[in-house]
């Protein structure tokens, strides 16, 4: 198998001082790229030769700009330069990044893909909106927030699945969206430790759901402090319920590699998962302890 080099390839495009002095990005969405690279390497319904690495590449400057843009810090409260600057620039990255992938295809004349990417973006967008609307109505349920966040994750690399061969698109499309909900979940566990970064996430919905008036009224008041939103977080347990949703995730994964052992890439993929099971060895001491 070719060495998979596109977060090397990628860093190209994020390395501006401007970039990394004042603001900052999004992670990489490894795995899913990574998988994408896999199958497209050993999977792909088509001859040509090399274009795994770009199809990766191209996903994952697409999912960066997104990423990017929805990173985008709108509350009315931050309005001192250093916040007013990263907003302008994180505008101005996500812009750049979407830009180059319509370069970098457009520069192999893959027209085709180009498309296939536009309509991915444009449908992604759509579905932001349905989920801002129900986050308006403020009745949200957890599961049903989390299942919106996976499938906007995996949507844009959902796009190249005609080009897998048939045999293999339903094992694609189902590792997928374990790969993406794992890289979802460790977001939401990463937006859990405060309650700025934990507005509107996977714990704030959580809570909303099954918490009292009083925790409830803190929460849409935004009269949360810091030690106030860890009290939340450890009454309701909303760290513990993500690390369940994702040891079940990575068990999923496992069984599917194991199902799937002697086939082209299995050994790679199952490889992709090792971060996943780090962290939970990590959480789950911390969790005891808390």
């Amino acid at each position: 198998m070719k060495p998979y080099r596109v977060p090397e390839l990628a860093q190209k495009f994020f390395q501006y001082d401007m970039i990394q002095n004042h603001t900052e990005l999004p992670d990489f969405p490894d795995a899913r790229v990574h998988l994408l690279y896999i199958f497209m390497q050993y999977h792909s319904a088509r001859s040509k030769p090399e274009r795994e690495e770009l199809y990766a590449l191209a996903a994952s400057l697409v999912q960066m700009g997104l990423d990017t843009h929805e990173s985008i810090d709108t509350n009315a409260e931050h309005q001192k330069e250093e916040h007013m600057r990263s907003r302008q620039l994180k505008v101005l990255a996500g812009d750049y990044f979407s830009s180059r992938f319509y370069q970098l295809l457009a520069r192999s004349g893959d027209i085709e893909s180009i498309a296939l990417l536009s309509r991915a973006v444009s449908e992604v967008n759509v579905m932001k909106m349905r989920l801002y609307s129900r986050m308006k109505e403020m009745l949200l349920p957890s599961e049903e927030y989390l299942g919106y966040m996976v499938q906007l994750n995996m949507q844009l690399f959902l796009s190249f699945t005609p080009m897998i061969d048939e045999a293999s698109r339903d094992l694609w499309k189902h590792l997928l969206q374990e790969f993406t909900r794992c890289e979802t979940i460790l977001r939401e566990l990463d937006r859990s430790t405060t309650p700025n970064h934990g507005a509107e996430s996977y714990s704030y919905w959580s809570i909303l759901e099954q918490g009292s008036e009083e925790e409830k009224s803190m929460l849409t008041k935004k009269t949360v402090d810091s030690r106030d939103w860890k009290d939340l977080i450890r009454r309701h347990r909303t760290v513990e319920s993500l690390l369940d949703k994702l040891r079940q995730s990575v068990d999923c994964i496992q069984s599917s590699v194991t199902a799937w052992s002697g086939k082209g890439g299995a050994a790679h993929i199952g490889h992709l998962v090792q971060p996943f099971i780090q962290r939970l060895n990590q959480c789950r001491p911390a969790v005891r302890e808390g």
